[in-house]
């Protein structure tokens, strides 16, 4: 039926965002797997690791969101006949779909902030 199209491109829309977080923050976190390391041996704790990914992964979603309701608010003139029963400025609307997108990028992130945490020390000074 027509009434699910919009629930399954909702669900389908966070799961490309989740997959896009969790693609960017996994290849910067294969990239630095040497300087976590490095970090480990030398006496930083796992959790200031996780929250340093994790930190990036927050930095990474508020400047997306940041650029995507800019985007919204500005194309929403152009699409308000495509709207049914939400305003084009509906504050409600902005702030939900951003606490929704804001915990899909950190519950993203939690995979490769906890990956960082689980490297070897002595693997990466033996690589360097």
């Amino acid at each position: 039926p027509m009434s699910r199209i919009p629930l399954i491109a909702t669900i389908l829309a966070l799961l490309i965002a989740a997959v896009g977080v969790l693609g960017v923050l996994g290849f910067s976190v294969s990239q630095r797997t040497n300087e976590f390391g490095i970090r480990m041996a030398l006496g930083a704790e796992p959790r200031s690791v996780l929250r340093m990914v994790l930190r990036e992964g927050a930095l990474l979603a508020g400047g997306a969101l940041v650029i995507g309701a800019l985007a919204a608010w500005y194309l929403t003139r152009f699409l308000s006949d495509l709207l049914f029963q939400v305003e084009t400025s509906d504050p409600a609307t902005y702030v939900g779909v951003a606490l929704i997108l804001s915990i899909v990028a950190m519950v993203a992130s939690a995979i490769p902030a906890v990956r960082a945490t689980r490297v070897d020390p002595m693997v990466a000074l033996r690589n360097e």
